[in-house]
């Protein structure tokens, strides 16, 4: 097997085992062999510490014994103590079986473990353990707590761990720092204010159609999902693309709430990456989403905005979706950055929106797809750190803005969507965090009320197809979203302040 042009051993498929605590849930299941000694190892020692695993669970009888491990804690003065509790006992992210659940048995998976492979070594698994194997073991879980190291060990099969103390420390401090900023945003801003216009219902009653577009860069025709007002349309266009292995119903309360303010809406399914292509690759039916695929979305939109004869339209996306809106509002993909960055896999900004944006290694200098038509764009969790170029927001047509959770562990906010040049600010872009927003949660199906974004989503739509030209960026265009008004009261939301220093002397 190999992933991108990185083998994956069996081996390493076993190496990587204990690094899952980070990508799934408690698991309520114990196997018939679980692990019950872990080996720890620490640095600057060329031999580790042997302690039951369950020890661990209630550490104190351990920490007053005479064993070795116990004298090294009280040298330390508790040191020790104090950071195997940090690593065995912090909770990581609750909803991460999805991604497992997607990624069961395919290259995905594989680099996700490659990604994560630096805790430990676990010993005496069973020598055909495979991916689908570990997902199925992964799919016995009971959430009735926060996942922990020791919750994940207790429950894989195995004999022993060994598992490098510090490696692991580093890398659940690397996932909180990717948080920070986000969290720095939430705690200096107050949340918006909500305002029913934007947050109700419109007045106009909805209906739903689906059509079969051919295009030409399509073998087969492309189904879009249309959503319109019955009455009083306004003759403004909303395109909404989807993410990696999604649909278009989880965006159609978003496209709900904007025809019954008057939006014409479209959602194109795209048949490369969608939840259909998804089941036929985990069937056997087809492979994983190539990197052309990276080309093909916008050229989806694109043929959207064609059929609907469309003069100005607004984009909104999510994930793989939002990346797509900002190639269509004139960022350029480069694959300078990814060659520089991708073979790295210690390298301190590495998140799992990296395992998609390399792939895209071999595409991404033939990406750039601008559409004039494009005003702007909603781009919400876009993975855009390696593809884009520091440069981007210079050489865009359409206006964005980025959206991302602060709990968002899949496109982490920093690096991807807070770590962006100052010049984007000075060009009219914006940036807005969901405190408590993680990848999956701002999404809206059509069984809800469109979700906490919905506001959001009708008043950067709005401003847009108001401001007319002036929805263009330019240097020191003022800010399009206004800064009131499309709050959430179950996932509050915060406007990133305009960097003092944004101007055309910052990074770019």
């Amino acid at each position: 097997m190999s992933v991108i042009g990185l083998p994956l051993s069996p081996p390493m498929l076993r190496r990587c085992l204990p690094a899952l605590a980070s990508l799934a849930l408690l698991l309520g299941a114990t196997p018939a062999r679980a692990i019950e000694k872990v080996v720890l190892q620490l640095p600057l020692l060329d031999f580790g510490f042997t302690v039951k695993l369950s020890e661990l669970e209630n550490p104190e009888s351990l920490w007053q014994g005479t064993s070795d491990l116990a004298e090294l804690n009280r040298a330390t003065n508790g040191v020790v103590g104090r950071r195997l509790r940090e690593i065995f006992d912090t909770p990581l992210p609750v909803e991460t079986r999805l991604v497992i659940n997607q990624a069961a048995g395919t290259p995905l998976l594989q680099q996700i473990l490659l990604l994560v492979s630096a805790l430990g070594q676990v010993e005496g698994l069973p020598p055909d353990l495979s991916g689908n194997d570990l997902t199925e073991v992964l799919n016995r879980a009971s959430s009735t707590g926060d996942l922990s190291l020791y919750t994940f060990l207790r429950a894989i099969p195995g004999e022993s761990v060994t598992v490098d103390l510090p490696r692991a420390l580093a890398a659940l401090q690397r996932m909180a720092l990717q948080q920070k900023q986000a969290r720095a945003v939430i705690q200096g801003q107050p949340p918006v204010s909500i305002d029913p216009a934007l947050s109700a219902p419109g007045g106009r009653p909805v209906r739903r159609s689906v059509v079969r577009l051919a295009t030409p860069h399509r073998p087969q025709p492309l189904a879009v999902v249309l959503v319109e007002p019955e009455r009083d349309a306004n003759g403004q266009v909303v395109v909404i693309s989807h993410g990696l292995w999604d649909s278009p119903e989880s965006f159609e309360g978003w496209a709900n709430h904007l025809a019954s303010h008057g939006y014409r809406v479209a959602l194109p399914n795209h048949p490369g990456s969608d939840a259909d292509q998804q089941r036929a690759m985990l069937s056997g039916q087809t492979p994983p989403p190539g990197a052309e695929e990276l080309r093909l979305r916008p050229l989806d939109v694109s043929a959207v905005i064609d059929d609907l004869k469309a003069d100005r339209v607004v984009v909104v996306g999510h994930s793989w979706g939002a990346t797509t809106a900002l190639q269509l509002a004139g960022t350029q993909p480069s694959s300078a950055r990814l060659l520089e960055r991708c073979a790295d896999l210690q390298d301190p900004q590495r998140n799992l929106s990296w395992v998609l944006q390399c792939s895209f290694l071999t595409s991404a200098d033939r990406a750039g797809l601008v559409d004039s038509r494009v005003v702007g764009v909603l781009a919400v969790s876009p993975p855009m750190r390696l593809l884009f170029d520091y440069g981007a927001a210079q050489s865009m047509q359409a206006r964005a803005l980025v959206v991302t959770g602060s709990r968002d562990w899949v496109v982490p906010p920093d690096p991807e969507a807070l770590d962006i040049p100052q010049t984007a600010f000075s060009y009219g872009h914006q940036i807005v965090v969901a405190d408590g927003g993680d990848h999956f949660n701002l999404r809206a199906s059509a069984e809800g009320q469109g979700g906490p974004l919905r506001g959001l989503v009708l008043a950067w739509t709005q401003a847009v197809f108001a401001a007319g030209e002036a929805a263009r960026p330019s240097l020191n265009a003022p800010p399009l979203l206004a800064p009131a008004g499309w709050g959430n009261t179950e996932i509050p939301l915060v406007a990133v302040p305009v960097p003092a220093a944004a101007g055309p002397g910052s990074r770019s």
